[in-house]
């Protein structure tokens, strides 16, 4: 039988239609085999397995956030090592959120670790696993694929602890790291071609033709998103609240449905003592509406100059009314209205100068709202709601936290962290067996004990705050109204910490180090603390050993070669550094700092060419850095290639222009050149950076004798 015409043209239709949809799959289809075949790409997973000890454990995956982050501002978890099986009579807990949540600056220290010593301690018949799956920098987009893969590990309760990035993180308002604010659907439809590897080429391609200027190779904290600074009223901030509600709801589904209970949070932050991280005005005012709103802010301040707190008031009043979402006139008026006792009103303003930050870097009132509605919605037995931010608020004037909670606007001081843990297990207590209740020992521990059991020392306080001292002194907090009262109480509580520091505190610190290891052998945080602390008070051989135990202990972990290696070194031992820093490396590629004392090592050994191959392995990853293209430059000086040198001593300074000492070879090898009043630029620059380096000073001390 022959088929008819109109038969015989559908048939042609349908395998054209067939071959122009399978022969592009089929192409795309190799194209993926061959990148995978070659290696290219990496592995999107949170959690991938190793075997340590003949034991199947799961650890975090490096690689997995590329898919949020430039690889150069990329940050990752705090290690992580858990059974893939989990124990016999294991209550495991996952911590999820952002560096808050972590436990920043120093997650050893963080909220979940206090948990992990206070259930363990008054529930022993029962073993704790407290993982922390936060990351710095994130916000929900990042926290879903790590709750969906947590749904798989065999977990009893998730604590969820979220919201202070939504704007600036990966796809908020203000990101510096990508798309600003695009609607969730593409967000997932983005992330899930990353899962392939030609999506990641897609995105490598799109990142190496973006525009950067030569700092934007690096991590700068809050400096990133100075240039990103949003309005109160922006309509990109809608699309992140609705995001981060669609979010939500499908972080909470995914662990319930697992039969995780789950413990959801409001964000508490500081809303005292952390004016606006960055103000604007309103873009619907005329000229003069400007004008007399500015001329009404500085009446304000200038009462408040002089302790007129009732007039100040009334100022900020006057240039609320001009322009209602200016964070500044908020926060002076919120801090005036402190002064004179109106507490309930100052609280109000508080708030509305944070929901106006614009650089908002705080979980503000509509995502707190987000997430208080998400826990009258879901209805569902095994979520519990914790109104952190009221609760953290109970001992602070008017419910107004501030530095008695916090270092800075969301990082929790010790205090903080201990009592939001106790929060947090006052709730896990209920969840319990009435067998493990009725075996509980008396009472919570106190703070103090707890932070003996963490090793928590005043060599470990004073570190804290001298990174929170640097953070103060760089945008956007240098630029705060009250950072020059704040870093002077730092600068006072770090001299008391150090003062304190005598050699019958450090044996005291040894002593508590050794009970708490003790105590707790399987607790890697207490012997990186521990090495640290040892290192500090000179005894070196014995900080090696702890990096040694920490090595047996966590195997796939790369810093602690990086630390024996630095200790080895340091002791002369140049072939067992060498091989210390080659493991590092080996375990994490991306480590510049180890690549860095590679190449110190061959140079100091005359290998020039490894030296200076492995040193712009390191300047490539991390291009920001100064010291790595200096490095460079001497060793191509040594190399008799000084053009070549010149040129990186430039670019050191191009990317660092306040390193000292790049201004100092560079005049080196200009004075060599012949380029004498080249030369003397670059030194009187360097001492006008710093007037006691005494090289810069020789140096042109030399150029005027000739």
């Amino acid at each position: 039988m022959i088929a008819s015409p109109a038969k015989t043209t559908r048939r042609r239709w349908l395998l054209r239609l067939t071959a122009a949809l399978l022969v592009p799959m089929l192409a795309l289809a190799v194209l993926e085999g061959i990148l995978r075949l070659a290696g290219y790409g990496y592995d999107t997973a949170f959690f991938v397995k190793t075997q340590v000890g003949g034991k199947e454990f799961l650890v975090n995956n490096d690689s997995f956030v590329l898919r949020f982050f430039p690889p150069e501002k990329a940050r990752r978890p705090k290690p992580i090592m858990m059974e893939a099986d989990k124990a016999a009579n294991t209550y495991r807990i996952f911590v999820m959120g952002e560096s808050a949540a972590l436990g920043d600056p120093d997650p050893a220290y963080g909220a979940s670790r206090y948990l992990q010593v206070l259930l363990r301690e008054r529930f022993p018949a029962l073993h704790f696993e407290t993982v922390n799956v936060a990351i710095t920098a994130i916000n929900s987009h990042v926290i879903l694929p790590i709750a969906r893969e947590c749904a798989d590990r065999q977990g009893d309760l998730w604590i969820l602890y979220m919201g202070n990035n939504e704007m600036i993180g990966p796809f908020g308002a203000a990101s510096a790291f990508g798309s600003q604010a695009p609607r969730w659907p593409f967000v997932r439809l983005n992330l899930e071609l990353q899962r392939t590897r030609i999506g990641q080429l897609l995105m490598d391609l799109a990142l190496r033709f973006q525009p950067k200027k030569p700092t934007a190779n690096s991590w700068e904290g809050l400096e990133m998103f100075l240039e990103n600074r949003i309005p109160p009223n922006d309509p990109r901030k809608e699309t992140v609240y609705r995001n981060f509600e669609r979010n939500l709801d499908d972080i909470l589904h995914a662990g319930l449905d697992s039969g995780c209970k789950i413990i959801l949070n409001t964000v508490a932050v500081n809303l005292r003592d952390c004016p606006p991280l960055a103000s604007v005005s309103a873009t619907n005012l005329s000229a003069a509406q400007r004008t007399q709103c500015d001329q009404w802010y500085t009446n304000g301040t200038n009462s408040e100059k002089a302790e007129d707190f009732a007039a100040a008031a009334q100022s900020f009043a006057a240039a609320a009314k001009i322009d209602p979402s200016r964070a500044n006139v908020q926060y002076h008026w919120a801090e005036s209205l402190l002064r004179i006792t109106n507490l309930a009103e100052a609280r109000q303003h508080f708030m509305s100068a944070r929901d106006g930050d614009a650089l908002p870097a705080r979980t503000d009132s509509r995502l707190n709202a987000i997430i208080r509605d998400a826990a009258q919605k879901l209805t569902a037995p095994g979520l519990i709601f914790v109104d952190a931010a009221a609760v953290l608020g109970t001992n602070c004037e008017a419910g107004i936290c501030g530095h008695e909670t916090f270092y800075e606007h969301v990082h929790f001081n010790f205090d903080g962290n201990y009592r939001l843990a106790r929060a947090w297990a006052d709730q896990i207590e209920t969840l319990l067996s009435a067998e493990v209740r009725q075996r509980a020992a008396q009472g919570w521990l106190a703070q103090e004990i707890c932070e003996r059991r963490l090793g928590l020392t005043d060599w470990n306080r004073r570190n804290d705050l001298a990174e929170i001292f640097r953070r103060r002194q760089r945008p956007p907090f240098q630029q705060t109204d009250n950072n020059a009262e704040q870093s002077q109480k730092l600068r006072q509580e770090i001299g008391a910490l150090t003062r304190r520091m005598t050699s019958i505190r450090a044996a005291a610190t040894h002593t508590i180090y050794v009970d708490a290891i003790a105590r707790a052998p399987e607790d890697c945080d207490l012997y990186s603390n521990f090495a640290d602390f040892l290192e500090s008070v000179g005894a070196v051989k014995e900080a090696m050993t702890q990096w040694q135990t920490l090595q047996r202990l966590m195997p796939f972990y790369y810093l602690p070669y990086f630390q024996e290696g630095r200790l080895r070194e340091r002791e002369g031992d140049l072939a067992a550094a060498r091989a210390s820093f080659a493991q590092a490396v080996a375990l994490h590629p991306s480590m510049a700092a180890a690549w860095y004392e590679l190449s110190n090592i061959d140079a100091s050994q005359g290998r020039f060419e490894p030296a200076l191959t492995e040193v712009d392995r390191a300047s490539k990853l991390e291009p920001a850095q100064g010291v790595f293209h200096v490095c460079a430059g001497k060793l191509l000086s040594r190399m008799n290639r000084r053009h070549d040198a010149a040129a990186r001593f430039r670019k050191s300074i191009e990317v660092q222009p306040d390193y000292v000492d790049g201004h100092v070879f560079l005049g080196v090898e200009l004075a060599a050149d012949g380029k004498v009043a080249d030369a003397k630029n670059e030194f009187l620059t360097a001492l006008h950076l710093d007037p006691a380096n005494k090289a810069a000073r020789g140096y042109l001390g030399q150029i005027e004798g000739k």
